[in-house]
């Protein structure tokens, strides 16, 4: 059982120390992720932004970035986010909208927000852009918490 107090409770500092252990311990077990190259901009309390730049690799027969790599990178930066707290998060669902495309040497950036928090619920948008500020796709996530269960082992004092 978790004992520590409820995320409301936490003071901002404590909060960031606590988004900032759990970046660092996702990071380090997320293969997928460094498989594909991203990494973690930012990330506070409920939000996380992530990095990617498109491979050759990742083209698809029109040579543009495949609809399944955005989807990764938007992915990735919902679950940093939604983990944020150090309370075991999961995807329970994905909505994408794909805007432009994106293509070989295009740096993408998601950035993922909580929108709303309920119970076990939580809700995040996530939109990603290209290095000009072009908005490539729009995510929403619906993630669902685990009880008891930390992301990462241990927490910031």
């Amino acid at each position: 059982m978790n004992d520590r107090p409820a995320r409301g409770a936490l003071d901002s500092a404590q909060a960031q120390r606590i988004a900032d252990h759990v970046r660092r311990g996702m990071l380090s077990g997320d293969r997928a992720s460094q498989s594909l190259g991203m990494r973690v901009v930012a990330m506070t309390p409920g939000t996380a932004t992530l990095a990617m730049t498109v491979r050759a690799d990742m083209l698809n027969g029109f040579d543009i970035c495949h609809g399944g790599f955005i989807t990764t990178l938007a992915d990735s930066a919902f679950a940093f986010a939604c983990n944020s707290g150090n309370e075991f998060t999961v995807a329970a669902g994905l909505t994408v909208d794909f805007l432009a495309a994106a293509r070989e040497g295009d740096v993408l950036t998601a950035h993922a927000e909580q929108v709303s928090h309920a119970g076990r619920t939580g809700v995040y948008d996530i939109v990603v852009t290209n290095q000009h500020g072009q908005r490539v796709a729009l995510v929403r996530g619906r993630a669902s918490r685990v009880k008891g269960r930390s992301s990462v082992p241990g927490e910031a004092a």
